[in-house]
């Protein structure tokens, strides 16, 4: 899942939607000094990750890709849900997108002392583009994704994949919408054996 998904599960916590946000940015054994609602929002993003990769909705869509882009299959459905998430927010989000995209962005405007040094260019590129609001259009999915395909330091398909998740859409729209329910019963679980760990 992408940054939208993040943001959402995590939500409306401010710590652990801010880790959650961060996380990407962050790597190896999680910092002791953050604050625990932020050390329990970068753990709550790994586990969704972990948990996300293993689904057999999640595998079974990586399988539809071919060569070149399967290798980068994992990377493509995170955005692409994200983008089906955003389309179908009014069913699976809280209130509407645009307030809660301005309460991400505002959030990280917030919190910009403690954001990550890896993380600003994204967060301006962020604000640039109305993300996550706009991830519900379609052009701006491929918008992303030559920005994503230009920051890899080796070639890579990314920039021409959208007409794929285009034409893979109306596979993958049905194992988002049998994964995700999934995927919010694993986050209440792990949410609740992360607010009961010690401090």
């Amino acid at each position: 899942m992408n940054h939208l998904a993040h943001a959402l599960l995590a939500a409306p916590d401010e710590d652990l939607m801010f880790g959650g946000l961060i996380a990407d940015f962050l790597r190896g054994r999680i910092d002791p000094a953050l604050p625990r609602g932020v050390r329990l929002g970068v753990a709550l993003h790994r586990s969704i990750d972990v948990f996300t990769d293993a689904h057999p909705q999640v595998v079974a869509a990586r399988a539809l890709f071919e060569p070149p882009y399967r290798r980068y299959a994992g990377i493509l459905l995170d955005v692409w849900f994200d983008h089906l998430l955003a389309r179908d927010w009014d069913r699976l989000g809280i209130g509407s997108l645009h307030a809660f995209s301005q309460t991400v962005q505002a959030l990280l405007a917030h919190r910009d002392a403690e954001v990550p040094d890896p993380m600003r260019g994204f967060v301006r590129y962020l604000r640039a583009r109305d993300l996550p609001e706009r991830y519900a259009d379609v052009d701006t999915i491929g918008e992303v994704l030559r920005g994503m395909s230009s920051r890899l330091s080796r070639a890579n398909p990314l920039g021409e994949a959208l007409p794929i998740l285009v034409r893979l859409a109306p596979a993958l729209a049905p194992r988002f919408a049998a994964f995700f329910p999934d995927l919010q019963a694993h986050v209440r679980a792990e949410r609740a054996r992360l607010d009961a760990a010690p401090p």
